[in-house]
């Protein structure tokens, strides 16, 4: 995939979990099984996910290099990376630290779809200074797949929020 691919997908991505949220009423967005989290947690998942690349991207490109390093390999397709994504999931690969979110309330959802836009634009903007030869060389640490390049948590990025909407959807199919 291009720079203008990713970052399109990553776009559409978010803003699909956005609406398919914001048509959940409050039963459905505070809802939750035992032992899973809600919509509206998956949400907060989802924006501490994101906040440290809007972040990151910030800074200039050689500092990240100097704090992270150059790959060694060739970036995957986004079809290996989420493939390499499930495996983690399935060896029990689960969100920890500054990435479990905490109880969220139906009132909080439209302050998080802001702050989630917010940081979604971010990136978009940050990355679209990048060439194509600095996405596959740069590397950023992910907590579960390790040191992957930028086009490979771009790519990640775009199919975590996916990923979550489908468990939502998933976990409310199941309600009694």
């Amino acid at each position: 995939m291009t720079k203008s691919e990713i970052l399109e997908k990553l776009e559409i991505n978010h803003n699909q979990f956005i609406s398919y949220l914001d048509s959940l009423n409050e039963e459905e967005f505070e809802f939750a099984l035992t032992d899973k989290w809600s919509a509206g947690q998956q949400l907060q998942h989802i924006v501490l996910s994101v906040k440290p690349l809007a972040q990151g991207f910030i800074l200039p490109r050689f500092i990240l290099k100097v704090i992270f390093g150059k790959t060694n390999r060739s970036s995957r397709s986004f079809d290996a990376l989420v493939a390499r994504y499930n495996e983690k999931l399935a060896l029990g690969g689960r969100a920890s630290g500054p990435f479990v979110p905490k109880k969220v309330t139906f009132e909080e959802k439209s302050k998080l779809f802001i702050i989630l836009k917010k940081y979604v634009s971010a990136i978009i903007k940050h990355i679209s200074a990048y060439s194509e030869a600095d996405m596959d060389l740069m590397i950023l640490p992910h907590p579960l797949l390790g040191k992957i390049t930028v086009r490979e948590m771009l790519y990640f990025t775009a199919h975590h929020v996916f990923h979550h909407q489908e468990l939502i959807k998933l976990y409310l199919s199941g309600k009694s």
